[in-house]
């Protein structure tokens, strides 16, 4: 089994996307950003690339690929990356002015507020990351690749003077071409298009195949066939499909598919295409273009209007649903109460930092970092066989015996969790989850020392669901 090391990934997890140093402190953005180079979209400029979930980055409604322009009024373009790094954390503020424009704004002016926390404090969202394998149904991280060709035009022009569209016209109205259209629809309109058919500004055209292989002659006895996933955005899970491995040669694919979406400018240069995205799939049995729409579609066009990478697209997953109090804890020595977030379930039940948090549903809380890593590898080790093969996949640490637990097994998988030799004080994070709880209450037990009193605090947390997915 590959070792499993808490320690370093709590490390990691706690300065991933945060800013300045200072004093002990971190300061957080919320969100990641490229420095762009597509002529077509932001050149020179900031490109957003992800938001985390529940950040003041998202709350002030920053979304992926806008263009930060000017950082307090300071232009972009004219700053080298060190002194972009700078504005964006400026020592002694809080908060910091952004310019922004995107498909669906020219301009507007976003006032941020950083999340500043010590250097060795860290988040229940975080600790759930740490401790995924209680919960693999719900919290993961996973990457695939999907075979697209994707190409924009190479004369420079800005993608963000286009506000409407129209679908081309076909020569049959097929309940097909409709069906796909409508999921086009909905992702242009995310973006902020808007459908005009009387003056577009683009013409979207798609087109498509499928048939069986005239050329095919049977899977490679030799390799073995591994699982193909894709995440579906509209179902927000991994979902497998028949797919071959983009490695796979064409021989060996029963069916073949060929799906591509084609925009066409209408507004500065009638006829031009702007930007084209294209998949040909090799199938091991049937499937529908409807369904392959379905998946696909949203995935193609998070490349545009930025183009980052033109073929073989890699994309990572996060996923990550959790019992949220609002308790934040050393990430030296776990049951210490570093701070507690404002208005929070555990704020409201009257938790403070320097609270030590002695138990929770019955687990001690009193141990190192060390022992907790050494208890949770074991209890992995010991709890395969409850887990369904069938579900197995790679997470994106390159764990590949990763399985959901199986649902005939929940009553002895609650049985480890419940044994104080395991150390599962922190599986309270997935306690709304039937194999860690068997019941539907989801109030949490936690037995706190504040100062020289002890106390049974009961709280009742929020779940919270966070997705970020994102071009690798």
């Amino acid at each position: 089994m590959r070792k499993i090391v808490l320690s370093t990934f709590l490390l990691f997890s706690v300065f991933c996307c945060f800013g300045q140093t200072s004093n002990k402190r971190v300061c957080r953005l919320g969100f990641t950003y490229d420095i762009s180079q597509n002529s077509n979209w932001g050149k020179n400029n900031l490109v957003v690339t992800s938001v985390s979930p529940y950040s003041n980055a998202e709350k002030a409604g920053i979304q992926p690929y806008d263009i930060i322009t000017h950082i307090e009024s300071i232009p972009v373009s004219d700053v080298s990356n060190d002194e972009i790094a700078q504005l964006l954390n400026p020592a002694n503020k809080r908060n910091i002015m952004l310019t922004i424009k995107s498909t669906s704004s020219p301009s507007r002016e976003v006032i941020l507020n950083k999340e500043c926390k010590q250097i060795n404090e860290i988040s229940e969202n975080q600790l759930a990351m740490a401790f995924n394998m209680y919960s693999l149904e719900t919290t993961s991280e996973r990457e695939f690749v999907c075979p697209f060709k994707t190409v924009a035009t190479t004369d420079t022009v800005d993608f963000g003077q286009f506000r409407s569209y129209k679908f081309a016209a076909t020569d049959e109205n097929t309940e097909l071409e409709a069906n796909i259209n409508r999921v086009i629809e909905k992702e242009l309109a995310k973006k902020g298009f808007t459908s005009d058919e009387q003056n577009p500004d683009l013409l979207i055209q798609t087109f498509y195949y499928f048939d069986k292989n005239p050329n095919y002659v049977g899977p490679n006895p030799i390799k073995l066939k591994q699982p193909v996933y894709r995440f579906n955005i509209s179902r927000n899970k991994m979902e497998k499909v028949p797919f071959l491995d983009p490695s796979a040669s064409e021989s060996e694919a029963a069916y073949l598919l060929q799906f591509g979406i084609r925009i066409i400018d209408q507004k500065v240069s009638a006829g031009r295409v702007l930007w084209e995205c294209e998949a040909n799939e090799l199938l091991e049995e049937a499937y529908h273009l409807e369904e392959y729409a379905q998946i696909h579609v949203p995935l193609m066009l998070m490349q545009f209007p930025y183009l980052k990478y033109k073929k073989n697209v890699h994309f990572t997953v996060s996923q990550c649903t959790y019992n949220y109090t609002g308790i934040n804890y050393d990430m030296d020595k776990l049951s210490t109460v570093v701070s507690v977030d404002r208005n929070s379930p555990a704020h409201e039940a009257g938790v403070r930092a320097k609270d030590v948090i002695e138990g929770i549903e019955g687990q001690s809380t009193d141990y190192s970092i060390e022992e907790f890593t050494a208890a949770y590898r074991q209890f992995i080790t010991n709890t395969m066989e409850l887990r369904n093969p069938e579900t197995r996949f790679t997470d994106s640490k390159g764990f590949s015996r990763c399985m959901y637990w199986d649902a005939f097994k929940y009553p002895q998988v609650n049985k480890a969790i419940q044994n104080p030799n395991n150390l599962t004080a922190f599986a309270y994070l997935y306690y709304f989850a039937p194999y860690i709880n068997p019941t539907s209450n989801n109030a949490i037990t936690f037995y706190v020392k504040q100062g020289t009193e002890r106390k049974k605090i009961i709280i009742r947390p929020t779940i919270r669901t966070g997705i970020i997915i994102e071009l690798k």
